[in-house]
């Protein structure tokens, strides 16, 4: 009797969880692409660990400059939302999922959102973020926005995650 309580309990939080990791062929090239919410596994995929491993792998950060991050990651979160088909995309992401690594950011305050050409996903709230161009990392203290990383760096990852995170470059001007 216990058992099937709790099953009852359970049933609607299992009725209710999104489905991590989804795939689906995206419309340019008709290759598979990550869409919706996902956690890093997704990078293990083949159509994905090619690229990923690499730039991850390979990115070798500023030690001085990440120390400087180390001592302001109190209640900060952030946002990822990329594409996987997006060159961008996979050089900055797995560059900066290195970067989270080396500073021991906790992985339960990272969300990550893959997104199709249009810059949606279903079940996500990718439109209301105010998505122009992909990846934008958007880095948030108690909740609220204090800067975004939009397509590319302007100067290396870490040295502008830094300045966000000391409130020298509040917005990122988006590209043209």
């Amino acid at each position: 009797m216990k058992k099937f309580l709790i099953m009852i309990l359970l049933l609607p939080l299992l009725l209710c969880a999104q489905e991590k990791n989804k795939l689906t062929a995206d419309e340019k090239s008709g290759k598979q692409i990550a869409i919706g919410i996902c956690d890093r596994t997704v990078f293990a995929d083949t159509n994905f660990s090619w690229w990923y491993d690499s730039e991850y792998n390979n990115y070798e950060a500023s030690v001085q400059t990440l120390d400087s991050i180390k001592s302001k990651l109190e209640n900060v979160s952030i946002t990822i939302v990329m594409g996987t088909w997006c060159s961008d995309s996979r050089k900055h992401v797995p560059a900066f999922l290195r970067i989270l690594d080396d500073v021991k950011f906790n992985p339960a305050k990272l969300t990550l959102i893959c997104v199709n050409r249009k810059k949606e996903a279903e079940g996500t709230n990718a439109k209301d973020l105010d998505i122009k161009f992909v990846p934008t990392l958007i880095i948030y203290k108690d909740e609220h926005e204090i800067g975004r990383i939009v397509e590319t760096p302007q100067t290396i990852l870490e040295a502008d995650f830094k300045n966000i995170l000391y409130g020298e470059n509040q917005k990122k001007i988006e590209h043209e």
